[in-house]
């Protein structure tokens, strides 16, 4: 099924080709592989704009897209069954949660005037005007489509790329068409800008590894840096994924905060774009609390590694440093100890962060470790992987606190750092089989249930006092051992003999291979003595 519009009589090659991408479906007859596509037709528009400043430009065409896809099925709907006059009532599409999209900023207006000089302005007053109409899009949309540095050729020939998708309409809805296209473009971006794409996106891998662990059915999620609102997407995935008729059977509060504002806007957007709700705040967390009195049931977040310039030394007495002050160089334990401060009386969060977290001992970090784990809050350790990451190199781990605990006087330590698969020459991805495994090995370890057992090499239940011995270190590392090698059959002795023949073998092939070389280096007139470790020249 295609998921494009109509196209002119005569189409372009670039309208052939989306038409051939959309329509390109696997023998279960899911639509594959024109996120790529469609990306790469977009990057050769860029020309020599900063990915940083491009990401705008696109994302935000590509969300006026959506709602207005949107609102032409609605507009159709009620113009067969009401008319002309009642298609132009604002009521009748805010009833039903579809933006309002004015005259001035309708799809068929742009893509009219694709070609003008003046498309940029253009763009500018139909974004102006949807906010104007749409409280809850105000000063979220990029409003500065005419300026000069943005190529007008490059930017009339992107509308006409994004006019030929369809994104909004209710089968496009269904199968999520633009929540893939805006989550490959955000990823694509990320890579793109290095470090600081990595500050708002976090690979769908271990995001959906945070939420099914942690499940958030029903109660307020939390993120005190929220990016682009990856986390709230997938804990509502997860809901819709794990109820009958794919309807939400939880209910949840969204809480989030961006101390980027044009992250920030992308958060809002990315919410916008798949109908969810939430209260996303702009501003620093450590300084302007924006959700004070928040206590949330779940808390999932991807900080910042290793901040150092967080302004720790206006904090030294702040009420969030109950397990110690964190240091002023580094902003990992003064993210922890905000999302503990946060955190409900039985709730669970769940948190990336750098491998030097779980060792630490540094300005206090130790001390702050050790506190937090004499009072039972760390549930659960899982090492990650590498290459996960766009922005950073840097080896990473998640965490799990929890209050209430169900399981007292012990912490489980997962060992992922083997899983994985390289998805390209630097990038690595969880499969979701070993999402499940690693997710339902703590479930089965918070429960109590007979399927848990520790793993050597992968999972270990130990006991407080084991971890107290490792001065409270928590790389899982240290518990889990050592994989079991697969015996292969072969006895012993006999494994030993062959492998001495094999190198007697080698040797003496080596030693044959060396005199060959020494008499040709001779044939060519070099003198070659026993001890030389390469031919003189007479």
């Amino acid at each position: 099924m295609s998921y494009f519009g109509r196209s002119r009589s005569t189409p372009t090659d670039e309208q052939r080709t989306l038409t051939k991408v959309a329509t390109k479906e696997t023998e279960s007859g899911a639509t594959t592989g024109y996120e790529a596509e469609l990306w790469a037709m977009a990057d050769t528009l860029r020309g020599s704009m900063d990915a940083a400043e491009y990401k705008h430009v696109v994302l935000g065409l590509v969300f006026l897209k959506y709602i207005s896809d949107a609102f032409e099925e609605r507009r159709e709907a009620v113009l067969a069954e009401w008319g002309e006059e009642a298609a132009e009532d604002r009521d009748e599409y805010i009833a039903e949660n579809i933006f309002w999209v004015p005259p001035e900023a309708r799809w068929a207006r742009l893509k009219a005037e694709a070609r003008q000089p003046t498309v940029g302005q253009t763009v500018d007053r139909a974004m102006a005007a949807i906010e104007r109409d749409n409280p809850a899009l105000k000063e979220v949309l990029p409003k500065d489509y005419a300026r000069p540095a943005l190529d007008k050729q490059r930017l009339g020939q992107l509308i006409d790329m994004v006019g030929n998708i369809r994104v909004g309409d209710a089968e496009a809805r269904s199968k999520d068409v633009l929540g893939r296209v805006y989550e490959y473009f955000l990823s694509q971006f990320a890579s793109a800008e290095g470090k600081r794409g990595g500050e708002f996106y976090t690979p769908r891998c271990v995001v959906q590894l945070l939420v099914e662990m942690i499940e958030p059915y029903r109660g307020r999620v939390y993120d005190p840096c929220c990016g682009s609102s990856g986390m709230f997407v997938q804990s509502v995935e997860f809901i819709r994924a794990h109820a009958n008729g794919g309807k939400a059977r939880g209910d949840i509060s969204i809480y989030g905060q961006e101390s980027n504002y044009t992250t920030w806007r992308l958060a809002k957007m990315n919410l916008a774009i798949r109908g969810i709700g939430g209260q996303i705040a702009h501003g620093d967390s450590f300084h302007n609390d924006r959700h004070p009195d928040l206590k949330a049931d779940f808390i999932l977040a991807n900080p910042p590694f290793n901040v150092s310039d967080w302004g720790g030394e206006r904090l030294a007495e702040d009420k969030r440093w109950r397990y110690g002050v964190p240091p002023k160089g580094n902003a990992n334990f003064a993210w922890v100890q905000h999302m503990v401060h946060h955190l409900a009386p039985r709730g669970i969060a769940g948190f990336v962060l750098a491998n030097g977290s779980m060792s630490s001992s540094q300005s206090g970090e130790g001390e702050i470790r050790k506190n937090m784990i004499e009072a039972e809050l760390v549930d659960c350790m899982v090492a990650l992987p590498g290459q996960l990451f766009y922005s950073t190199q840097i080896p990473a781990c998640l965490w799990f606190l929890a209050r209430g605990r169900r399981r007292r006087g012990e912490i489980l330590f997962i060992d992922a750092r083997k899983l994985g698969r390289m998805v390209d020459r630097t990038h690595r991805e969880l499969t979701g089989e070993e999402i499940a495994r690693i997710a339902d090995t703590y479930h089965a370890w918070r429960t109590h249930q007979d399927g848990y057992a520790d793993v050597s090499g992968f999972c270990k239940s130990a006991a407080l006092g084991e971890v107290r011995k490792h001065g409270h270190i928590l790389t899982p590392g240290r518990y889990v051992g050592v994989e079991p090698q697969e015996d292969d059959g072969e006895p012993f002795e006999e494994k030993m003999k062959r492998l001495v023949a094999e190198l007697n073998e080698q040797q003496a092939e080596g030693e044959r291979l060396d005199t060959a070389i020494k008499e040709n280096l001779r044939a060519l007139g070099f003198s070659v003595t026993p001890s030389a470790s390469a031919p003189d020249k007479p």
